[in-house]
């Protein structure tokens, strides 16, 4: 993990959290190398004790927050809340749900009772 190219941009929060660093060096290769996002920023997350994401997708003029996680945690409503807060109460996140065979899954949650799309 140390000789990749995005280490040095994520060894701040590895080595803060290093519980969470393999769900959040995962998001970050597939959002800055696959999915090829713009602006993208690593922020910390200290309440919520992890590293997340920031940034654009390809011709999108809107940031989206995504919060990396493993398959195996169990998250809290006060651990999305707390988010929310610390990431200045956007309308939805993104947690990128990663697993131990390097799929990852993104949901999107969204502030109070959203309406699907029909």
């Amino acid at each position: 993990m140390e000789k990749h190219p995005s280490f040095p941009v994520l060894a701040p929060l590895i080595i803060k959290y290093p519980g969470t660093s393999g769900s959040l060096f995962q998001a970050y290769n597939d959002i800055v190398y696959a999915q090829q996002w713009t602006d993208v920023e690593v922020l910390d997350l200290d309440r919520c004790a992890r590293g997340a994401i920031k940034g654009r997708k390809k011709d999108r003029d809107v940031h989206l927050h995504v919060i990396p996680c493993t398959l195996s945690e169990s998250l809290s409503i006060q651990f999305l809340n707390d988010a929310f807060i610390i990431l200045g109460k956007p309308s939805e996140i993104y947690l990128a749900i990663t697993s131990e065979d390097a799929s990852i899954v993104y949901y999107k949650i969204s502030t109070g009772i959203v309406k699907p799309p029909m």
